[in-house]
Formats: structure tokens, sequence, C-alpha cells
């Protein structure tokens, strides 16, 4: 009996051996793999000919390596227009005829302690960006505009190489999977697919928002309505003047707001400090007295 248990305990380290071999086995193929498509990528160097040959095409290639770079485009937009709940509108008409879409948007009717205004998040394709912010500037006046590139050709080269290694990687598991003849090895192997399938999916999905990022540019888009804004710095003398008379004229409304404000104050307070200055008063007179 002992030596059965014995035979046993040894067939059941020795399973488990062989499914840490075959997990091990895999791990080196694929180290193994990349370093041969590495090495089959670099390939044998050209000769000093044939790269005094190839260097008129210098300039090309540099262009076309500027076109396939990946670049992440971000700005804002900020309008003035008569009517910005009608203007939203149009700008959703805009984007939408360019293939776009609208991710948000809050619109603020007018009432009568605020102006209409509203705010949209908009995603434009890249390709027609300029042409699509000509068509949203023409909705009214521009206050300001403001637009962010962000060059990820690296990052999307790294996701796109993990997520094709983790992709042979998982194939290869379930090919060893399938070639598995002891419950041992279907279970290591199993533990080592989950963890490579997860994080597999966990790259697929950063390389599919990333690429969302690049195809289609973030502008968010603020429109108010007239004379809520300032309007943008004088550039000429004559335009200073004017700018000048309006900001002249803004404070002295200002001031005649707070008169008015203040005026009803100003007869409770007089009567309190009238009464104040009585008492003070009749009091040194009677220590004058005493």
């Amino acid at each position: 009996m002992k030596h059965s248990s014995t035979h046993r305990g040894s067939a059941s380290r020795a399973g488990w051996a062989a499914g840490a071999v075959l997990v091990t086995l895999l791990l080196a193929g694929c180290t193994a793999g990349q370093s041969d498509s590495s090495s089959s990528e670099s390939g044998p160097r050209d000769s000093p000919s044939e790269v005094q040959g190839e260097s008129g095409d210098a300039a090309t290639a540099e262009d076309a390596s500027v076109a396939d770079r990946s670049v992440v485009t971000t700005g804002s937009v900020s309008v003035t227009a008569t009517d910005p709940i009608k203007a939203a509108q149009d700008a959703v008409t805009v984007v939408e005829q360019a293939g776009g879409r609208v991710d948000n948007r809050t619109e603020n009717p007018e009432t009568d302690t605020q102006a209409a205004s509203a705010n949209l998040s908009l995603r434009i394709p890249a390709g027609d960006l300029d042409r699509t912010l000509d068509e949203l500037r023409a909705l009214g006046t521009v206050n300001h505009v403001s637009l962010n590139a962000s060059d990820v050709t690296q990052q999307s080269a790294d996701i796109d190489a993990r997520v094709t290694a983790l992709t042979t990687s998982v194939d290869r598991l379930l090919a060893l999977m399938a070639q598995a003849t002891s419950t041992t090895d279907l279970i290591a192997i199993e533990g080592e697919l989950s963890t490579r399938q997860a994080d597999l999916e966990s790259m697929k999905s950063q390389r599919d928002y990333l690429s969302d990022q690049i195809e289609y540019s973030t502008i968010t888009l603020d429109l108010y309505a007239t004379g809520t804004i300032a309007a943008g710095a004088p550039d000429n003398f004559w335009t200073g003047v004017v700018a000048g008379w309006h900001t002249m004229v803004a404070v002295l409304g200002a001031v005649l707001v707070g008169v008015g404000f203040i005026l009803p104050w100003l007869v409770p307070v007089a009567v309190i400090i009238g009464i104040v200055a009585l008492i003070v008063r009749l009091i040194t007179r009677k220590g004058k007295a005493t």
C-alpha cells in the first residue's frame, strides 16, 4: 500500500511537471518566433551602391512616413449667434452631413434670468475637419478657435504589435489544448489561456478606442447669444475708440445700477445714523453737566 501511494504521488508530480514544461515550451516558442521575425525583418544590409541609388527617393519616403502618422486632434470653438438653439441644430446637421456624430448636446433656452446658450461635443471625421470647421464658423461670430494635435503613431504601433503577439500566443495555447493528453496538462494550459485571452481583449479595446480618436476629431462647440460674450480686442485706432466708448457706457450703466440698488437703503441708514449721533450728543452733554 505504501509503495502504491508513493507511486501515485510521483505520477501526480510528474503530471504537473509535464504541464509546466508544456507552458515553458510554449513561451519559448513565442520568444523564438519573435526573434526569428526580427531577424528576418532586418535581412542583409544594402551595399553602398544600393544606398546611393536609393538616395533620390529619400524625400518621397519621408513624405510617405508623414502621411502614415497617426494623429489625435482635439479642440474647441466658441461662436456668438442670434439664436444659439437654432445654431446648435444647424451644427448637428453640418456634422452629420460630414459623416460625424454628436456625443453630447446641452441646450439652455432663454429665460428671464439668463440668455440662451448651447454646448455640443462633436466627433468630426479627421479628413473633413477643416471644411467642417469653416461651416461651423459661419453659424455666427467667432469668439475663438483652439486646436491641438497629438502624434500617437508610436502608441498605435505598440498596441498593434501586442495584439499580434497575444493573438499568436492564444492560437498556440489552443493548439496545445487540443493535443493535451492529461487533466493536469489541460488545467495548466486553460489557466494560461484565460490570462492571455483577457489581455488580448483588453488590448483590442484600447486599439479600438485609439482608432476612434484618430479617425474622428473631438471638437467642443460653445454657442452664446449676442451680447453675452465680450468682443475681441480692437485691432486699430477707431475700433479702439469704439471699444473704449462701449466700455465707458457699460461702466456708467453698472454704476447707475449700483446707485439704484443702494438708494432705497440710504433713508433708513441716514435715520439710524442720526439717532446714534443724537444719543452720543446727549450723553456728551450730560457728562459735561455733571
